[in-house]
């Protein structure tokens, strides 16, 4: 049943206005609503709901990502609308931000305006 079903991914901000700028303005999300109890948007099929909180400390992990089919392409695309990649001391590709882990593939972070680890990857 569950495999099935879509999946809805869930954030938190400190900013209505900063987030959807940035998910709607610059990663391209759909705009669904706001309301007392969430931002909701829609990327791929999928919904994303991001909730608003006083403070909160992002985890030090990928809380979203998306497999693209070119990493450099993605990046190039993030970083024509001012999205940076993290450059992380273990990635290859200092410039980029670009890692290529062993067995293949690639991936690269980046951050929403809260904090929250992003990444696309290509396997």
């Amino acid at each position: 049943m569950l495999a099935k079903g879509k999946m809805v991914g869930f954030l938190v901000t400190t900013d209505y206005d900063q987030a959807k700028a940035f998910y709607v303005g610059k990663l391209g999300f759909e705009f669904i609503s706001l309301d007392q109890f969430a931002l909701a948007l829609k990327v791929g099929g999928h919904h994303i709901r991001i909730s608003k909180a006083p403070k909160f400390t992002p985890l030090q992990g990928t809380v979203l990502g998306w497999e693209v089919a070119d990493v450099e392409a993605a990046v190039g695309w993030l970083a024509e609308r001012g999205v940076a990649t993290e450059k992380y001391p273990f990635v290859q590709d200092k410039e980029r931000g670009i890692w290529s882990p062993p067995g293949g593939g690639k991936v690269a972070w980046f951050k929403d305006p809260d904090g929250n680890v992003l990444s696309v990857s290509q396997h």
